[in-house]
């Protein structure tokens, strides 16, 4: 298939008024455009860079996502576009019949007659890389790192912006965020080079504020977990697996076949089986659970889609309150997430009533104990969590005190040092109080 140019366009920076041209892709191609698949996976397709003060915007276009190898045509038009249904079947029939004339004769073509349509854009990035076999759990945490990137990217000329982000988000700053960041940079297409050097500014600044900050604090914690899941009993591996699943990634993989291979340097022959076999256990349960995580989140995109098609959703989801779950929370997460991106605030509004409403469903279902810790881990700042604390004596007991402890132990064993020392602290607050 030949390659597709882009489309010129005449904008006008938002933030400064300069006017100046950047280019549109309407078409992507992964077989034949490798490059542009990476622009659109790391967020940094359809970026325009204003050349007078270095503003970042993504641009609303039309998008068709092509891959021949896995059959995929994939479709989004931004909502903020506001185009007619006509004229979107027109874009697509244009753009599959362009695709369909340019595969080879013997080529499948059956999948181009009936493409995908997605409403968001990170919704059509995850079925990119569900077809390229990326798990659920690392998609969401993929997500996570490209939101950063970009609103990083976005403040990065702003100095006083930029560092309060950082230090409000500095324990998102993993050694897998930054192998990301690198990621893109090195994967940003030529014709987007305004782009990577917005990029390279972001990794220069967080080296800058960071430093090797954030990588020692992720090796600590894959340390941690894997001296974990080295000594834990067999029955209570996959207790321990489920705990540790945010922690265990290519690096910790990457640790623990080291430790398999200084067995065998050292001609420890059977323990060196002994941590092939369990690594391959690991490996299961981590599949297993991402399946699990990934039907989860597919459940809650569903009952989203069918809230959002009713007439009342708030009374929609009420009917509906015994399916509301984690699942559901994530999918409203995500889809509030790209709607603020895109600029569609109405339904950005309507995606904060429904969750405000999943939030107290959920809650109606805690114990009074697990409510008042919610609303302590709520806080905004320790200082706040004393001051609830206080205001709510009554509500101060030996149970709540030991359940704030047991949490702490859960956190510890998940390697959440952080999230496990805020408990503490609370159960210490709380233990006192009672006295």
């Amino acid at each position: 298939m030949p390659a597709v140019a882009p489309q010129p366009v005449q904008i006008t920076c938002p933030a400064c008024g300069t006017p100046f041209r950047a280019n549109i892709y309407t078409l992507v191609d992964a077989t034949d455009q490798p490059a542009l698949k990476v622009a659109l996976l790391s967020g940094q397709l359809n970026v325009a860079v204003c050349p007078n003060c270095g503003t970042g915007a993504m641009l609303g276009a039309p998008l068709i996502y092509h891959d021949a190898r896995k059959q995929l045509c994939l479709v989004y038009f931004p909502q903020e576009l506001n185009a007619r249904p006509e004229e979107q079947e027109r874009f697509i029939g244009e753009a599959t019949s362009f695709l369909i004339r340019s595969l080879p004769a013997d080529a499948p073509r059956a999948y181009l007659l009936a493409p995908r349509r997605f409403l968001t854009l990170p919704s059509l990035l995850d079925a990119i890389l569900e077809a390229d076999g990326v798990s659920r759990e690392t998609l969401e945490r993929q997500r996570a790192y490209v939101d950063l990137i970009s609103e990083l990217a976005t403040v990065v000329k702003d100095e006083e912006r930029f560092n309060a982000l950082v230090a409000e988000r500095r324990a998102e700053l993993t050694p897998e965020f930054f192998a990301t960041l690198e990621a893109f940079i090195q994967a940003v297409p030529d014709s987007q080079a305004d782009s990577r050097e917005l990029l390279l500014e972001v990794h220069e600044r967080l080296n800058e504020l960071v430093g090797e900050a954030g990588a020692e604090a992720g090796a600590e914690e894959v340390r941690q977990a894997l001296e974990r899941l080295l000594s834990v009993p067999d029955d209570q591996l996959e207790e321990a697996v489920t705990e540790l699943r945010p922690v265990i990634d290519y690096g910790f993989f990457q640790a623990w076949t080291e430790r398999i291979e200084a067995a065998q340097a050292a001609g420890q022959t059977e323990e060196a089986d002994r941590l092939t076999g369990r690594r391959a256990r690991i490996l299961a349960l981590v599949e297993e659970l991402d399946r699990e995580a990934q039907a989860l989140f597919e459940a809650g995109n569903a009952l989203l889609a069918e809230v959002l098609e009713a007439p009342d959703p708030l009374a929609a989801l009420h009917a509906r309150a015994d399916q509301v779950d984690d699942g559901f929370l994530i999918a409203l997460s995500a889809n509030a997430a790209a709607a603020q991106r895109s600029g569609r605030e109405d339904l950005a509004r309507r995606l904060e009533q429904l969750a405000a409403a999943a939030v107290e469903i959920i809650q109606s279902r805690l114990s009074p104990e697990e409510r008042f810790i919610n609303e302590l881990l709520l806080a905004e700042t320790p200082k706040e969590a004393t001051a609830l604390l206080r205001k709510n004596v009554a509500k101060i007991t030996p149970e709540l005190v030991k359940k704030l402890n047991e949490l702490a132990t859960q956190e510890e064993r998940r390697a959440n040092s952080a999230g496990a020392e805020r408990l503490r602290q609370l159960a210490r607050e709380a233990g006192a109080m009672l006295f």
